[in-house]
């Protein structure tokens, strides 16, 4: 038990440390400079600001010590006293310093600092206050980490919400379709590398803190070696995705990120310049999502064509029209008429074959190239609805190609 020491001697003490104040700092700067080497490696001004916060160190030591009287907590707010002026140390620095040294080089530095402190014990302090002096220097350095730590969160908050910010900006900029300069300084502000293919993913938001919903994604993009960018546009999760091979399965790991309903995924483009298509498309299919309530999750917009043809996206009407119904007349017109004959035979073959006047071999075939041009086979519901959907499509729109003449 350490007994109480009287008033001059704590005061003898407290000032010899005020005397030794300088010194303590210069041998701990010196002391990192010959222990860790990538102190030595920093520029000149980050080592004048660990300089400042070793001297505001020893001066928040002697502060705290004058206000311990004999080393004895006072009764009531002592820890917060004590939070004060240990926080108090960083404020000299700069806050860029938090994020030129991280946490555990922060701690190190502690360490030296401390270190030094303690071997200067038996000199700074006052007869008989040797061991007094000891463990509050231990419980001085065991609060001055509590606000290294505290300092790194608030650092990391800040950035977090800065972060979340930026790429709020960024996905607002990808969906007005800004230009490529726009796109590629915010997102190098970001740290985006641009790996292809890039592609665009949109689902509801769980809700929540707009950093920690895209924390969550990106803790996930990270883990399996993609980029990602996010926001949040109301109840919607944008989420850019870059260096995935197969978009829609790098999708299918992120879904717990996602809120409850659809998360369709845009085609993959080469890189974040050409995003607006992929982002559009998502948004599109996102919109039209609830007309097919079996859609699979994630889904993939192009799947969602039809859906977003009668929700009246003209890309995907664009898109029909020219890969059903304008490939079809383009590869002749027997196709055409084979796929006319095949819905109206309710998709039964022998049915579409005597209608044709054609031996049923020869409409398997023409529906084997039906699948083979346009990329729908008519064997498959889905498919055939988007054939259903491009044929109609083509033939109300008065751009659509003349479909030529053949003779049976």
């Amino acid at each position: 038990m350490v007994t109480e020491a009287g008033e001059g001697e704590l005061a003898a003490t407290l000032r010899r440390i005020e005397r030794a104040a300088g010194g303590l700092a210069t041998a701990s700067v010196a002391r990192m400079e010959e222990a860790l080497p990538w102190f030595r490696e920093l520029p000149a001004d980050q080592r004048s600001w660990v300089m400042l916060v070793a001297q505001a160190g020893v001066r928040s030591l002697v502060e705290w010590l004058g206000s311990r009287p004999n080393g004895a907590d006072r009764a009531g707010g002592a820890v917060a006293d004590t939070q004060e002026v240990s926080d108090e140390v960083f404020a000299a620095a700069p806050r860029a310093l938090a994020r030129s040294i991280s946490l555990q080089q922060t701690v190190a530095l502690i360490k030296v600092t401390i270190d030094v402190v303690e071997e200067q014990v038996p000199h700074l302090a006052a007869p008989g206050e040797e061991r007094l002096l000891r463990e509050a220097v231990l419980k001085f350095s065991r609060e001055i980490a509590f606000a290294a730590a505290r300092v790194y969160a608030r650092a990391a908050e800040s950035r977090g919400s800065w972060d979340a910010r930026l790429q709020a900006l960024l996905v607002d900029a990808l969906l007005r379709g800004d230009s490529p300069d726009v796109l590629a300084s915010r997102a190098a502000a970001l740290g985006w590398t641009d790996a292809p293919p890039v592609a665009v993913a949109v689902g509801r938001s769980p809700g929540g803190e707009v950093a920690a919903v895209l924390h969550t994604i990106y803790r996930v993009a990270r883990r399996i070696g993609l980029e990602m960018i996010g926001g949040v546009h109301g109840d919607r999760l944008v989420v850019v995705l870059g260096g995935a091979p197969n978009p829609l399965a790098a999708t299918e790991k992120l879904l717990a990120g996602f809120g409850v309903g659809p998360v369709v995924v845009g085609p993959a483009v080469p890189s974040l310049d050409s995003a607006t298509d992929s982002a559009r498309a998502a948004l599109a299919g996102f919109r039209a999502a609830p007309a097919w309530p079996a859609a699979p999750r994630p889904v993939a917009a192009t799947d969602l064509l039809p859906e977003r043809a009668l929700a009246g996206d003209p890309e995907a009407r664009r898109s029909l029209r020219q890969d059903v119904y304008a490939a079809l007349v383009r590869a002749g017109g027997e196709l055409l008429e084979t796929l006319d004959a095949f819905f109206a035979a309710g998709g039964v073959l022998e049915s579409a074959a005597r209608a044709l006047f054609v031996h049923p071999n020869t409409v398997r075939y023409r529906l084997r190239r039906i699948a083979d041009v346009t990329g729908f086979s008519p064997l498959t519901a889905r498919d055939a609805f988007a054939l259903r959907m491009g044929l109609m499509i083509g033939r109300l729109d008065p751009s659509a190609p003349v479909v030529p003449t053949h003779p049976h």
